[in-house]
């Protein structure tokens, strides 16, 4: 199960990614194992040096009782201390962001989402991109790839 967020790289240049372990609640985790979840414009940003990802929709489960969670609430990321200050030092700069990319369960079956730092593209720089891809896209079907 993978869930990605293909809008972000169409906005975005990314720098470095990381992977994140995401602490879940256990109406969130099956949720999520269903496929239930949607990036729709959610962003991580540091509160007293933890790292949160806010607007993650994760809807409710359909057979959860009173004990189903909030499908907008802000939800922690694990990193190490060092990734910690590295991303919050580069944050500090104009324009850099913290997007999440993808959200998978690992072999162990734990959460991760992976995020990235990145900066914001322009409106002519988003055409760019489109043009590439077409002409790849082109390229493929001409010569079979």
């Amino acid at each position: 199960m993978e869930l990605s967020n293909r809008k972000a790289y169409h906005e975005y240049f990314f720098e470095t990614t990381y992977t994140a372990g995401l602490v879940l609640a256990g109406t969130e985790i099956k949720s999520l194992r269903s496929g239930k979840a949607s990036f729709n414009d959610s962003y991580c940003i540091f509160s007293r040096g933890e790292l949160f990802v806010k607007s993650l929709h994760i809807s409710e489960y359909a057979f959860g009782t009173y004990t189903n969670h909030e499908p907008l609430q802000e939800r922690k990321l694990l990193l190490n201390k060092k990734e910690l200050k590295k991303l919050e030092s580069k944050i500090r700069e104009k324009g850099y962001s913290i997007i999440p990319l993808k959200i998978f369960i690992n072999e162990k079956g734990l959460a991760k989402m992976e995020i990235g730092l990145g900066k914001g593209k322009k409106h002519f720089d988003k055409r760019e991109t489109i043009k590439q891809r077409e002409n790849d896209r082109d390229i493929k079907r001409k010569y079979g790839i």
